[in-house]
């Protein structure tokens, strides 16, 4: 392995984080961070040395004017050679080799490793949300606060390590030679220094605020942005363009406006500085001069302490504008941690145990859940769902099906009761392994802008082509991919489908979900409206395939077109969140109850939505 390679595995770009992040600035950078540190601290001291290489440019410098002041112009290089002989090591291999591993450990170290590790740690933390967490937020604004996060901890590192370290270095090495020279001139800088840092501690955290806010309007914009992409045809079928672009200005609006508040604060700093920077060649120059004048300083020493007022000038400027990006970046980092770092509020339980290859025996124990509301959702729910048996779910909208389901795939816990698998409380399971083992096709299909195979492959990412393609002609859907062409001349199982599978049919789309949820096998299986968007002659199809597929499985099956779930071994209708009827589809009819009423009324087999709305 080259060097090269070394340094960049020097640090393990995606190695997981110890607990949660937590929620003050400090300990989130640390949590951030850890595991780099050793490298970090690498880093820093090959800064420093890059620093004090700054000071001696300026000693070397100093020392050559007075062996150039005390020889005779023909005997300097006879009389000096040590000096020349140092003076080209220093400026042609030290000092390049200095900065060379400085921006090595930088540049190959921290840049390309410490984003994805800080991006990766708050990535798998935000996975881990409950779905209220995404509901409650744009999906671009998270994105961006993930991105923006994760550059902001980088760039405060790399920043303190680049700037801090170097500067502290050749100030600290600026101050012993000024001793050296004379304790005053050496109290002068110190003077200076105190000053400088005075105008940093008054303009600094105003930047930071100012950068904090300018990240959440900047933010607020891409989601707000996204958002309208997401939903372009519903945005161009309402013909809402324009109001879709004012809600955009909008949002760009006060963006502009913090971007202007930061901008007139830097340019106060700036003006500052520059006033301030000007100030110490007068005080180093002008008073090693009245020393030399009294005889206790040389000319080279003038040289020296001018070179070094003037670098550290010039550096003031670059060290006060790091800084200034260095809490700009704080600020962004404080605001990613406000949305990033919330706790999960579904976790896995302390010992939480994988679930072994279920039989499918789910048990609903008495479970009450209306999403912390006085109503919605389910009502003392009691449901005993043999193994292997078919259950159809049938209510009006706002009964609380889509929350029975909810409730089993734990993307919910019950507010009183419990659920139960094969006899194990869903609470004491770990949550994957729970969801692995149940396939699910919904109405409103999920796709990836991925391949065709890869969003069946979902379903089992370990499937063969010939499993994948089996999978999609029991799903009818085998005959259109292989006639698909995505915009890039990918074809057949290799086409792309388009966010959110845009550039398929909702039938088409329907069917790879079903291709998906057969590859899976799981050994419950929940379908919620599965064929709703398919047209008579597949669906019949279709549900030939799935009844091959269902054997053996424990099987949930949403339906509003009842037509769909009238073979099931048994039948619950729920009503405001509560079970009022189960039985076969002959016991429901013969009982002439809300059922009946369903079955009766329906015309081309939908119930009626005229209850509350679907919590």
């Amino acid at each position: 392995m080259s060097l090269v390679s070394r340094l960049g595995a020097s640090i393990d770009a995606f190695r997981p984080a110890e607990g949660s992040p937590p929620q003050s600035l400090g300990a989130f950078m640390r949590w951030c961070l850890s595991g780099s540190w050793g490298m970090l601290g690498v880093a820093a001291v090959f800064s420093a040395l890059a620093g004090v290489t700054e000071v001696f440019s300026a000693l070397i410098l100093g020392w050559v004017i007075d062996a150039a002041v005390s020889t005779e112009p023909g005997a300097f290089f006879a009389q000096n050679w040590h000096l020349v002989f140092w003076f080209f090591a220093f400026y042609l291999i030290l000092r390049p080799l200095a900065f060379a591993f400085s921006t090595a450990t930088n540049s190959i170290v921290i840049g390309p490793n410490v984003l994805p590790l800080v991006l990766s740690r708050l990535h798998r933390w935000t996975l881990g949300q409950a779905v209220t967490f995404f509901d409650n937020d744009f999906a671009g604004r998270i994105a961006q606060k993930q991105m923006q996060a994760a550059r902001a901890v980088t760039d405060v590192a790399s920043e303190v390590i680049n700037t801090v370290f170097f500067a502290l270095a050749s100030v600290i090495g600026s101050a012993v030679f000024l001793i050296a020279v004379d304790a005053k001139v050496a109290l002068a800088l110190l003077l200076w220094l105190v000053a400088y840092l005075g105008l940093i501690r008054f303009f600094l955290p105003k930047i930071r605020a100012n950068s904090a806010a300018r990240a959440a309007s900047r933010a607020m914009v891409s989601g707000q942005v996204v958002d309208t992409i997401t939903n372009i045809k519903t945005v161009k079928l309402f013909a809402h363009a324009a109001f879709e672009d004012r809600v955009a200005l909008e949002s760009m609006g006060v963006f502009r406006d913090r971007s202007l508040e930061f901008g007139v604060m830097s340019t106060w700093f700036r003006f500052s500085l520059m006033v301030l920077a000007g100030v110490l060649p007068v005080l180093l120059i002008g008073g090693t001069v009245m020393l030399w004048q009294a005889g206790a300083a040389t000319a080279g020493e003038i040289a020296a302490a001018g070179a070094i007022s003037l670098r550290i000038a010039q550096m003031s400027g670059w060290v006060s504008m790091a800084l200034m990006g260095i809490y700009t970046s704080v600020g962004e980092v404080e605001d990613g941690m406000r949305t990033l770092s919330a706790p999960h509020t579904l976790s896995d339980a302390p010992g939480a145990r994988d679930l072994p290859r279920l039989k499918g025996q789910i048990d609903f124990d008495d479970v009450t859940f209306a999403y912390g509301r006085a109503r919605g959702g389910v009502q003392g729910v009691k449901l005993h769902i043999q193994a292997g048996e078919k259950l159809g779910i049938v209510g009006a909208s706002g009964a609380g099906k889509s929350s029975l389901v909810s409730l089993l795939l734990r993307l919910y816990d019950p507010e009183q009761g419990r659920i139960l698998v094969d006899g194990h409380d869903l609470r004491e399971v770990k949550q994957e392994s729970l969801r692995q083992q149940i396939g699910m096709v919904t109405q409103e299909t999920a796709m990836f802008n991925r391949s065709a195979r890869d969003n069946i492959a979902y379903g089992r990412p370990d499937a063969s082509q010939a499993e994948i393609e089996a999978a999609a002609k029991a799903a009818e859907a085998h005959e259109f991919i292989a006639t698909m062409v995505d915009h890039q001349g990918r074809t057949g199982y290799d086409a792309f489908l388009g966010e959110r599978g845009v550039k398929l049919s909702g039938g088409q789309r329907q069917r790879i979900a079903l291709a998906r949820a057969f590859l899976k096998d799981a050994p419950i299986m929940v379908l919620d409206e599965a064929t709703s968007a398919l047209d008579s002659e597949v669906e019949a199809s279709i549900q030939a395939a799935l009844e091959r597929v269902m054997q053996g499985k424990t099987v949930l099956a949403i339906a509003h077109r009842l037509s769909t779930i009238a073979a099931m071994d048994r039948i619950i209708v729920l009503d405001r969140g509560r079970i009022v009827e189960s039985g076969t589809h002959e016991a429901l009819l013969a009982k002439a109850g809300l059922y009946a009423r369903y079955w009766n009324r329906q015309s081309g087999g939908f119930i009626g939505t005229e209850d509350e709305q679907d919590a």
